[in-house]
């Protein structure tokens, strides 16, 4: 007898898992709430880049792939997997989406079901938030009558090296059977399940995680905005330290920020320690500060940049590189390149923008589209490179700019001045 997975939402987590379960075996259904997004799955049509359309179709041919866009279509299933966004407002964890799939799904859950979150929350959602929802809409019994999990997502968009199949997963459960539970399903999709002793300690697993992260580059930020008036070569300097084969890990600056975890994952961990003890985490609360003023940092290094030049913002032309928030794929989300588009859109610059993985629906209005041609970087007052997509040719960059700020440490050349 087949197992039936309904996977909720498609995006950059819930879809490589619902191409992972298909593999393994499972029929899958995967709801999707976006039209638009629900059409292209049908059509096999992919949106998530590391999801090719070809992998897509091949699903949708075995018959064990059903995009859906309602609960009606899950009925009798088996396991379901929430992979909803968890965004702020306000400062405050955002968990509509959450409650809204637990509140849909509560009425179709059967006896000897699993749920498993799998969206990045602050410690105590599973059980204090997502089970008293789903006991209530079902009137079952969680631990006695369906079983429930948290298992946190560690997809690393583009990453070519570490993906769901090969990266260890963090999985738990409410009791010992639904840990079992838990790990018999990902046992079938991934290498390594690491299996903990709660959800509480899932959940903050993958806050743990993300902070690390954002608060070391935070740490390499502020440094990197300093070393330039000491005459010191940050980028240099940090080659240096990384040949240190104990005791150091390697981070580099940029322009802030951007995705769905950094500027977002370790704020739910400072919400919740300011709701729970009226207290604070001073490095989370740093580290915002200094991340999220990168942009402005950038703006402030071209604005001197051009002015040794002498011009102004007012009337440039300047051409940005790159829109996304990292390199290699199209993700736009929190992305601190668009916050130096806004700020040089409003100080008037002529700005062009070149984003290969960017189509035009999702291209900002304000700013002209641009391709990266010789001519393009010889007429631009400044080109300042903020994502480093490997298909950038850098020595045409370097060869034709003639004012590069270079956020990346991607370009070399007499023109070339880097953050």
């Amino acid at each position: 007898m087949t197992t039936t997975v309904v996977v909720v939402g498609q995006g950059y987590v819930g879809l490589p898992l619902s191409m992972a379960a298909v593999e393994a075996g499972f029929d899958v259904i995967g709801l999707e709430s976006d039209p638009d997004r629900l059409n292209r799955l049908r059509a096999g049509d992919s949106f998530v880049e590391d999801i090719s359309s070809e992998v897509l179709t091949a699903a949708l041919a075995s018959g064990r792939y059903r995009p859906s866009g309602t609960w009606t279509d899950t009925r009798g299933f088996d396991i379901c997997v929430i992979t909803v966004p968890t965004p702020l407002r306000e400062g405050a964890p955002d968990l509509r989406y959450i409650e809204e799939a637990a509140s849909q799904m509560s009425p179709h859950l059967t006896e000897g079901a699993l749920v498993v979150l799998e969206s990045t929350t602050y410690p105590g959602t599973t059980d204090q938030v997502l089970q008293p929802i789903l006991e209530e809409g079902s009137g079952l019994k969680a631990g006695r009558d369906f079983f429930l999990g948290y298992s946190p997502e560690r997809i690393d968009p583009g990453n070519k090296t570490w993906q769901l199949a090969n990266t260890p997963k963090v999985v738990s459960g409410i009791d010992d059977e639904s840990l079992v539970r838990v790990m018999s399903f990902y046992g079938r999709i991934v290498e390594n399940p690491v299996p903990v002793s709660s959800t509480r300690t899932a959940e903050m697993t993958k806050l743990l995680e993300n902070t690390f992260r954002h608060v070391n580059i935070a740490l390499v930020n502020e440094i990197a905005s300093v070393s330039r008036p000491l005459g010191v070569d940050i980028w240099e300097a940090i080659d240096a330290a990384d040949s240190k084969p104990f005791g150091y890990m390697r981070f580099t600056p940029g322009p802030g920020v951007g995705g769905h975890c950094l500027p977002i994952d370790p704020s739910y961990l400072l919400w919740q320690v300011r709701q729970a003890s009226r207290g604070d985490i001073r490095m989370i609360a740093a580290a915002n500060d200094i991340n999220d003023h990168m942009p402005d940092y950038v703006v402030e290094r071209l604005r001197d940049g051009l002015n040794d030049r002498g011009l102004a913002v007012n009337g440039s032309k300047i051409l940005l590189l790159g829109l996304a928030y990292k390199k290699n794929v199209g993700d736009i989300r929190e992305s601190p390149a668009l916050v130096v588009a806004e700020q040089l859109v409003r100080l008037k610059a002529d700005l062009h923008v070149v984003e290969p993985y960017l189509g035009d629906e999702r291209f900002p209005p304000e700013v002209a589209k641009a391709e990266l041609t010789e001519a393009e970087l010889a007429s631009a007052d400044a080109v300042v490179l903020l994502t480093d997509h490997d298909v950038f040719d850098y020595d045409l960059i370097a060869s034709h700019g003639r004012y590069v700020l270079d956020t990346r440490n991607r370009c070399r050349g007499k023109h070339v001045e880097r953050l």
